[in-house]
C-alpha cells in the first residue's frame, strides 16, 4: 500500500510502509528517485527536521531540491 505524505506544486513523497520505502517525484521534471532500507529511515528523518523548522511548501521544495542529482529515473506510467 502507498501512501502520499507529502504533495506540492513541484514535488510529491510516496511512502511504502511495508517496504520501509519512500518515492521522491518530481513533477515539473517528470523524474523520481527511490529509496528504501536505512537509506529510506535517513532521507525520512530529514524531512521530518526539515518540516519541523518550516512546514511552509516552499520551505520543504527548497529542501526536496537538494535531492535534485537522485532524481534519476524518469516517470512512467503505465
Amino acid at each position: 500500500m502507498m501512501n502520499v505524505i507529502y504533495s506540492s506544486e513541484h514535488y510529491y513523497v510516496v511512502e511504502y510502509a511495508a517496504e520501509r520505502a519512500y518515492e521522491l517525484v518530481d513533477r515539473c521534471g517528470a523524474r523520481t528517485m527511490f529509496v528504501h532500507g536505512n537509506v529510506a529511515a535517513r532521507f525520512m528523518e530529514r524531512m521530518r527536521s526539515a518540516v519541523a523548522v518550516d512546514a511552509s511548501f516552499e520551505h520543504v521544495d527548497e529542501f526536496l531540491d537538494g535531492f535534485d542529482a537522485l532524481l534519476d529515473r524518469p516517470v512512467v506510467v503505465h
